[in-house]
């Protein structure tokens, strides 16, 4: 599945390939395609079981779309600006957004209920979960046009980690000199990534007292 862009008269498509036939690649011929015609998605990721997806929208929605029919199963506007990212969590019942309105957002995955709000002072271009603790970390800082004009102490350039069920910030990492565009926990939860307008991908590996703390606690 992918989304398109909406630009130069096309309007914002969402298209579904069925890998099992070569044909649908070959000739570029989806199964199924779904017009997005009032706003377009800028994030999108599978639900549960490949039944559906989730959208992230331009205007702040959030909708769900039937991988079988195409149908819009639900639809919610928790957020006030651009959706930018989509991740969900390991056991795929819960997926955090990440928007341009300075907050990241917790769902549940099949009925769209909203469950936390992590807030920041700039927009969050990228938020992600940790598949073993109870842990969110959240990339952005200022928009990418304003940052030559900025430092870097001013531009909020560091991963934030917040408490998943406390929502409360408990840690910062810098690094980055120019605005996080994407996180991501590793698989076993003791590292994650950053990606930067600065070029970089930060790999960071946890101190073995981040385990003893959470363990312990």
């Amino acid at each position: 599945m992918f989304s398109t862009d909406k630009q130069m008269g096309y309007q914002c498509f969402v298209s579904f390939f069925d890998l099992r036939d070569p044909s649908q690649i070959e000739n570029n011929e989806p199964y199924m395609k779904i017009p997005c015609s009032d706003s377009k998605i800028t994030s999108a990721v599978w639900g549960p079981l490949g039944e559906f997806i989730i959208a992230g929208h331009e205007n702040g929605e959030l909708n769900q779309f039937s991988a079988k029919s195409g149908e819009q199963l639900s639809n919610i506007k928790e957020h006030t600006k651009q959706i930018n990212d989509i991740q969900t969590s390991r056991d795929m019942t819960m997926f955090i957004t990440a928007s341009k309105d300075n907050t990241a957002k917790l769902f549940d995955c099949t009925s769209l209920k909203h469950l936390k709000t992590f807030r920041t002072e700039r927009p969050v271009n990228s938020a992600a979960l940790s598949p073993i603790f109870d842990h969110v970390v959240l990339g952005g800082g200022q928009e990418a046009m304003d940052v030559t004009t900025t430092s870097t102490r001013i531009g909020k350039f560091e991963a934030r980690f917040f408490h998943l069920a406390f929502e409360e910030e408990f840690g910062r990492v810098k690094g980055h000199f120019g605005p996080i565009n994407s996180v991501a926990f590793h698989p076993d939860g003791k590292s994650y990534s950053s990606g930067g307008e600065d070029g970089y991908v930060r790999i960071h590996y946890f101190d073995p007292q981040y385990f003893e703390f959470e363990f312990e606690a």
